[in-house]
Order: structure tokens, then sequence, then C-alpha cells
């Protein structure tokens, strides 16, 4: 229940102090598709959020927009367009549109089929 009701006593930072606190990328066992796993600091104005999945030759496989999100704690399933095995990397950025915008944060991984 703690997604409907958070504990009262969590600290909501301001966009200056929002940032990812962690990142992880695991390959679902077909190798087409990621599951990610982000973690992202209590805040007071809810943030966007870009990830975008690159193969090791560098082309953007997976990608996706998080337009204010309602929880700090995301999980979400990119699908690997035309991937070829690993390794990959992803990379996450926080930002506010009108406001300070975070370094991004990056994950390597490999796809249970290489």
């Amino acid at each position: 229940m703690d997604f409907f009701f958070p504990a009262d006593d969590l600290e909501r930072l301001s966009p200056e102090r929002t940032r990812i606190e962690s990142v992880e990328a695991v390959a679902y066992p077909d190798g087409e598709r990621v599951r990610v796993n982000l973690r992202i600091t209590p805040f007071l104005v809810r943030p966007y959020i870009e990830i975008a999945v690159h193969d090791a030759q560098g082309h953007e496989v997976a990608a996706a927009s998080i337009v204010e999100p309602m929880s700090w704690n995301l999980e979400l399933t990119l699908h690997l367009r035309g991937a070829s095995g690993g390794p990959f990397t992803l990379g996450a950025r926080l930002y506010y549109p009108d406001g300070p915008q975070c370094e991004p944060v990056t994950a390597d991984f490999g796809t249970a089929a290489s």
C-alpha cells in the first residue's frame, strides 16, 4: 500500500536535489527484451526521465520517455529492436523541462542469448 499511501516521514526533495539513485538492466532469456529497474529519490515535483539502450556499435536499439512518474521506484520492459547479442549500455537521464537536469546514469548488460 506504500504506492497509494507513502510514509509520512519521507523527505521529498526539490528538483535541484532529485537524482537517480540506481539503475539496473537485466536481459530476458529471449534476448529481445530488457527489464529496467530504476530508483529515484523521493520528489516534490514529478520529473521527466529519458532512457536509451545502445548496442556495442553505438546504435540505439531501445528508448523510452517517462513523463512525470507517480512513484520513485520504476520497473519497465524495453524491446530491443534489431539487436544482435550484446553487450549493451543503458543510459537514463532525469530532468525537468524548465529546470535542473542530472548527469546520465548508465548500466551495462548482455543478453541471455549472448
